[in-house]
């Protein structure tokens, strides 16, 4: 009699501890995806500019180092450019001791300076230069389907500039920061015909 009352408890306790197996694992699988149901419902709430259409590219990261008294001590620089794709573009700088943080400050001082740009038919109006130190950038307008023609800076400020078809040429220094400055001076010094004509007075026919 008392075994076959061991052998129910037995049997007993090894039913309840399957039955809380399964129960957990079930638990497990409603979790996952209730989870999984909540994420596909809660899309990824955008930034504040990516709500404005602004976009931005890290151009590149320096490592500072300054001695002093006490040591060494290390920064970084970070180059940032910004822009809408609309003809608004915008080249920040920024130093911090951390790279996440020195990236945040270069947007910041990129969106203090943002400056409009011309496009005319997705290319430039016109060939333009730009000079910065000892770097020199050339622009070429370029014709439909060319897509953009140029180095790493260069093509970065032209796409968040907003232009498709441009052919680019680099003289001089390589520094990351000149190059992008001169592209900056080279395409804001740029003017549609529409612009000339009513800085001279004239009509774009007169032109």
């Amino acid at each position: 009699m008392e075994e076959t009352t061991k052998k129910e408890a037995v049997s007993a306790n090894t039913l309840l501890s399957t039955t809380n197996k399964e129960i957990r694992a079930d638990a497990k699988d409603a979790s996952k995806r209730a989870m999984y149901n909540n994420a596909q419902r809660k899309p990824r709430q955008q930034s504040e500019d990516e709500q404005n259409g602004l976009s931005s590219k890290l151009i590149g990261v320096n490592r500072i180092t300054k001695v002093v008294a006490g040591g060494r001590t290390l920064r970084f620089n970070a180059v940032v450019v910004m822009g809408n794709k609309k003809g608004m573009v915008a080249v920040g700088s920024g130093k911090a001791r951390e790279v996440a943080e020195a990236i945040k400050k270069a947007e910041s001082d990129a969106k203090k300076n943002f400056k409009n740009v011309p496009i005319s038919n997705a290319t430039i109006p016109h060939r333009s230069e730009g000079k910065y130190g000892t770097s020199r950038v050339l622009l070429l307008p370029a014709k439909g389907g060319s897509g953009i023609i140029a180095g790493g800076a260069v093509k970065a400020v032209l796409e968040l500039a907003g232009y498709e078809d441009v052919t680019a040429k680099c003289y001089g220094s390589t520094n990351a920061m000149n190059v992008v400055k001169a592209t900056m001076q080279a395409i804001t010094n740029m003017r549609t015909r529409e612009e000339v004509a009513r800085l001279r007075g004239k009509t774009v026919e007169e032109i």
